[in-house]
């Protein structure tokens, strides 16, 4: 009788242990930049506030002493009587309600025609439709003081002068505008999405409204802090057609502070950090929700 021997099982060879990868290189983990990168960071953030601050330096001093050598580096006692003297003087109460009418009736119209145009550039197939893009874009080269001269001629026929018509109708559109919701709303709407829409029914404006919008509200907001800034900064054309005792604009308003034969500079750095406060407040408090959306749409697309 003769018996088999069975050979001993040979364990399974392990798998050789994978290198264990730090925090910050994990799929959702925080990257933290070197010491390098903070000072970097630190300075560039320094040169950046350093306008605001010497801004409000001057606003707290007299025009004799910004007029010695050295310059003041730090503040004065005159801040808030210099802030009361432009208020007053440039009746920056009545200019701000008009800044913030012109700005927000150009940013929302705005927002919501280059956000259809753009969509239209983006996914729908017309004829003519690169040429119609290329005139767009043309238009973004052409300097704005070119188109000055006819549309005043065009305000004045229309009786507009010293109106804040003759301002906002002028900044209703915008090529940049339609130019950048074109760009993003190539990546971030899919073509299956709409086609979906149009299966089930969609109407075109029903795709605008319940696909497209909500697609592209990341870019539109930040589309319409971008307006709202440019707007509440204009100071060419409103100071055109607007006058500092009709419908003055914030910037109108202060360009006539601190007139005579000796400027009075600390009063005009005052109706500038008067104009400037909205615009900081605005993005305190939205900046990390504009900040949180180009983000998650980014993730999206």
């Amino acid at each position: 009788m003769t018996t088999t021997v069975t050979p001993p099982e040979t364990p399974p060879a392990k798998a050789p242990k994978r290198p264990r990868l730090p925090k910050s290189a994990r799929a959702g983990g925080t990257l933290h930049g070197g010491p390098i990168a903070y000072v970097i960071l630190i300075v560039f953030m320094l040169v950046s506030l350093f306008p605001l601050f010497w801004t409000a330096v001057a606003a707290s001093r007299d025009n004799q002493r910004l007029a010695e050598t050295p310059p003041p580096f730090w503040f004065g006692s005159n801040l808030f009587k210099n802030l009361e003297i432009a208020w007053t003087e440039a009746n920056l109460g009545e200019a701000f309600l008009n800044t913030t009418i012109v700005a927000g009736i150009s940013a929302v119209t705005i927002v919501v025609l280059s956000t259809i145009a753009g969509f239209a550039f983006a996914k729908l197939r017309f004829k003519g439709r690169n040429m119609l893009m290329l005139i767009v874009i043309g238009t973004m080269m052409i300097p704005p003081q070119l188109s000055i001269i006819p549309l005043y001629m065009m305000v004045a026929k229309l009786d507009w002068t010293d109106q804040l018509q003759a301002v906002i109708f002028p900044s209703l559109v915008s090529a940049f505008g339609v130019f950048f919701m074109r760009q993003y709303l190539i990546q971030a709407l899919p073509d299956e999405v709409i086609e979906a829409a149009r299966v089930d029914g969609a109407s075109s404006w029903r795709v605008i409204w319940h696909v497209v919008f909500p697609a592209a509200r990341p870019a539109m907001a930040v589309l319409g802090m971008l307006m709202f800034v440019q707007a509440w900064n204009d100071f060419l054309w409103p100071f055109l057609v607007l006058t500092q005792t009709g419908n003055p604009t914030v910037q109108v308003a202060v360009a006539g502070l601190g007139r005579g034969y000796t400027p009075d500079q600390s009063l005009i750095m005052a109706g500038a950090l008067l104009g400037t406060l909205p615009l900081l407040l605005v993005f305190a408090i939205f900046g990390k929700q504009i900040v949180g959306g180009i983000m998650q749409g980014a993730v999206k697309g």
